[in-house]
Parts: C-alpha cells; structure tokens; sequence
C-alpha cells in the first residue's frame, strides 16, 4: 500500500509539472530581458523591463479598469438572478417546473457562439455597441450558476426555512438570511468560474467594442501582440500576458480548496 501511494505520489508530481511547464516558461520569459525568443531557462538577469514597458507601450491601466468594471458588474447581477432562480426551483413547487429546469439545462448546452447573431442584433437595436453594458447584457444570467446553486440549496433542510417563517421573515428575508449564507461555497466556486470566464472572454468583447474606453484585457492584449510596439519581442507579449492572468493564478490559489469542496459537495462533476 505504501509503495502505491508513493508511485501515485510520483505519477501526480510529473503530470503537475508537466501542466506547469507553459506557465513557468512564461514567467521566465517576463521577468528576463526582452528577447526574441523564450526560454524556460532564464539566460539573462532578472528585470522589470518588460513590465514597464508595455505599462508604457499601451494603455493596459485602461483596459484593467474596463475589465474590472464588466467583470463585476455581470457577477453582481448574476448573483441576484441566478439566486431568485435556483431558489424557484430548488425550494417552491410550480406548474412546469420541470420543463423551466430542462429549458434551463439546455441552455448549458448550446455554446455562446452560436447566439452571437442575435445577440449583436439585439444590442445593436438598443443603441448600445461600443458600450460596456453591451459585453455584459447577454450574462446577466447563468444556467450554471442555476444548476450549482439549485444543487446547493437542495442539501438545505427545510426546517431552517420553516424556523425563519416563524420568526417572521418574509420569503426574500429567509432567501438572503438563511439560503445564501449556508450555499457560501457554491457561490465561491462559481464566482472563480464566472469571473475567469468572463475575465478571459475575447470573441464577444471584440465584436461590440470599438474604443480604447470600452476594451476589456483580452482585446487589448490581442491588439498589442499585433503592435508595433510588441516589436515582435516574446518577452513582451509575455508580460503582457502575465499581468492579465496573474489576478486569476492568484484567486484560485487562495480559493482552491472551497472550488474543490463546493462542486463534491453539490453533486456535481
């Protein structure tokens, strides 16, 4: 038993490092001097050059301002609709429940993509392209988010509910004091998932963006690689690179073990 144990322990380290290898390469790459290529190795001393350089070279202050804003804007929103949802359907009994939770649940299914269209149509009737209620607008809910709290509020018994009524809360008080307080795990892995999703998000951003004052980081980043003040330097699309990840690296890393334990505990894998 122990030698297994030992043998997993090895096979578990190779493949963390294996998954490593990318964001190591890139940290290297960031904080030597600008080059012309990358090295997993540092060959030249550590610098800050790069850093300051694209702080200098684009407006990344802007576009972190930008990102910041949209990001919290669709969470905070998300969190209110998603709630009032999964609380419906977790808790209350209604006529066709179970076709809502199926629409819902397929809604899982179709991918993002495939409703650029419409949704470009829409905004662009409302008058809103090159606005960063445009990026957001088509968030504001999620059907994962419904699934994971749905799941959540269902391990909550009854009986706390029943108490809160006959404290006298009324139905949005035992919704805020009693189910959202108890599914506090579910609501911080889907914080760490909405946030990186729409942290990372590119396709839609740069369809309904146009402006410097409405680009999120990804547009951004994706314009500067094709500068010409990247000039081509690995070393520089690195940095640039880094500074919009590290937020997330660091996020994950303080919440990994509440976004592990949230999803066994709700069932969902």
């Amino acid at each position: 038993m122990q030698l297994k144990r030992i043998v997993f322990f090895i096979l578990a380290s190779a493949f963390a490092l294996l998954w490593l290898i990318p964001l190591i390469w890139l940290i290297v790459t960031t904080f030597t001097e600008p080059s012309y290529y990358m090295s997993i190795i540092p060959k030249t001393p550590f610098s800050l050059q790069n850093i300051i350089y694209i702080l200098s070279a684009a407006p990344f202050g802007r576009y972190y301002a930008n990102t910041i804003m949209i990001v919290a804007g669709i969470f905070c929103v998300q969190c209110i609709t998603v709630t009032l949802a999964a609380f419906a359907l977790s808790v209350m009994n209604f006529r066709f429940e179970k076709l809502v939770f199926f629409l819902i649940f397929v809604q899982i299914i179709i991918p993002n993509d495939v409703l650029i269209m419409p949704n470009y149509s829409t905004i662009s009737s409302l008058g809103l392209i090159d606005t960063k209620l445009a990026i957001m607008i088509p968030f504001y809910c999620s059907a994962f988010g419904i699934l994971l709290l749905r799941q959540s509020f269902k391990t909550i018994p009854i009986a706390l509910s029943d108490a809160s009524k006959i404290d006298g809360c009324n139905l949005m008080q035992t919704i805020w004091k009693v189910y959202v307080p108890c599914a506090k795990p579910a609501y911080v892995s889907f914080g760490l998932v909405s946030i990186s999703y729409h942290w990372n998000n590119y396709l839609w951003p740069v369809i309904v963006t146009n402006s410097v004052n409405n680009r999120p980081l990804t547009v951004g980043l994706a314009i500067f690689a094709k500068s010409k003040e990247a000039v081509m330097q690995w070393s520089n699309v690195c940095a640039a690179t880094f500074i919009i990840i590290f937020p997330l690296l660091t996020a994950f890393l303080f919440f990994q073990k509440q976004f592990i334990n949230s999803f066994v505990s709700s069932g969902i894998k």
